[in-house]
């Protein structure tokens, strides 16, 4: 039998406001990601490519601010990093309501992506100098189960526009998106002044000989894993960009469900999130973790494939196999992606470490769109494969690195303890 997920209230007075923070900004996100592709291009009026386009340019900026948000989590203190980001990141998603043209799209993606990218540094950042060892991987894995059960309540509200089909109803969904992502500020507000040790904790990376450091750009072994980890992350533009697409526009599946695909999705990583994070803040583990989330996601797109050749009811069956078989690369996947982000950084340097993590992010926010529009949707079912082959390939070099990564660090553990035991008392 299978246990229902245990949420319950977080007893770290830190993880409280950012679950806070998490749920107000999944419920925006939820509805953000049903909505968003079919506002583009039916209410502004752009072209699929275009849209792909018009994201990938503004997450150029978006990987920018986003290693500077790790470096500036360093010097100013990642509280304060996230929270002005956060209130950045709901105004600017207010102004894709008033968006009209291609000129409009491209500068609100940019605001968008480039507060996004300063956020996110910010939170990993700040998880990272709060919490130690397995906790940090197991706090981002609840932040997950509340994420996505938002997620999940986001994707049910946005049926409603889906279901109504008007401009006026996509509208209206944007504005409340931007005004629930402003909101999702208000519990981060005054943070270091609530709780006793944080200031101390989040202003530990700003000594001038930790600033001066090598820069983690050069660690070779973090800068790969990263790559590699956003090139995993391009599966979340399959479920924001490409399905809804897909669904609408190359199945005989009804529009609406789209929402259900999302549901499918939060329900799953409810459930089976904290559960695939045990154990990844190994680094081999959370290597082979990740290499199943590459066949996991070749398995999905495949089925993606195969619904545009069927009639509504198997089409919706197999649509369905496919929101569950990317649900699981998910849920794996991701903790692989955490462990391996916090166990190979430099933990004097948290900041500049997890700033250049989520560049892969970034990354991903910037090619998925792209990559998406230009495989699966132009190409139909040969492109849905080259993307699940691109994932496996991934998942694959991501579990060869991090086999090499804990050999290496086992070996250096034995040199030290050879050295000590070798020094004299």
């Amino acid at each position: 039998m299978i246990r229902r997920p245990r949420i319950r209230p977080p007893s770290d007075p830190v993880e409280r406001p950012l679950v806070g923070a998490v749920a107000a900004l999944s419920l925006a996100r939820g509805m953000f990601f049903a909505v968003s592709a079919l506002y583009f291009t039916r209410v502004i009026g752009l072209s699929a490519v275009t849209v792909g386009v018009g994201l990938t340019l503004a997450g150029g900026i978006g990987v920018l601010t986003t290693y500077a948000g790790g470096r500036l989590s360093d010097r100013w203190g990642a509280d304060r990093v996230q929270l002005w980001a956060m209130a950045s990141y709901g105004i600017a998603l207010l102004a894709y309501a008033v968006a009209r043209d291609v000129v409009a799209f491209v500068l609100v993606a940019t605001w968008v992506s480039a507060s996004r990218g300063f956020q996110s540094s910010a939170q990993a950042t700040l998880v990272a100098r709060w919490f130690d060892g397995p906790d940090r991987v197991a706090v981002r894995a609840r932040l997950r189960v509340v994420m996505n059960v938002m997620i999940g309540a986001g994707t049910l509200l946005a049926a409603l526009a889906l279901a109504v089909d008007t401009a006026a109803a996509y509208r209206a969904t944007m504005v409340l998106v931007g005004a629930l992502t402003t909101l999702a500020a208000v519990p981060l507000v005054g943070l270091r002044r609530r709780i006793a040790g944080l200031a101390e904790s989040m202003d530990a990376g700003a000594g001038p000989a930790v600033a001066k450091g090598p820069s983690p750009l050069r660690d070779r072994t973090y800068v790969t894993a990263t790559v590699l980890s956003g090139v995993m992350a391009i599966h979340f533009g399959v479920t924001s960009i490409g399905v809804p697409l897909w669904v609408a526009d190359h199945t005989d599946a009804p529009t609406v469900l789209v929402s259900l695909l999302l549901v499918v999705n939060t329900v799953y990583v409810a459930f089976f999130q904290v559960r695939a994070s045990r154990g990844t803040h190994d680094i081999a583990t959370a290597g082979r973790a990740v290499r199943g989330a590459g066949f996991l996601l070749l398995t999905a797109c495949g089925l993606f494939a195969a619904a545009e050749h069927v009639g509504p009811a198997v089409a919706t069956c197999v649509l369905l196999l496919a929101a569950l078989a990317s649900a699981a690369a998910e849920t794996r996947g991701e903790a692989g992606s955490w462990g391996l982000a916090f166990e190979l950084a430099d933990q004097e340097r948290a900041g500049a470490y997890q700033g250049v993590s989520q560049m892969g992010y970034a990354l991903a926010h910037m090619l998925a769109p792209l990559v998406v529009t230009a495989t699966a949707i132009d190409h139909g079912a040969g492109g849905w494969m080259t993307l699940g082959a691109l994932f496996a390939i991934t998942g694959v070099l991501t579990a060869v690195l991090a086999r090499h990564a804990a050999t290496a660090r086992a070996g250096d553990a034995q040199r030290s303890e050879y050295v000590a035991s070798e020094t004299p008392v």
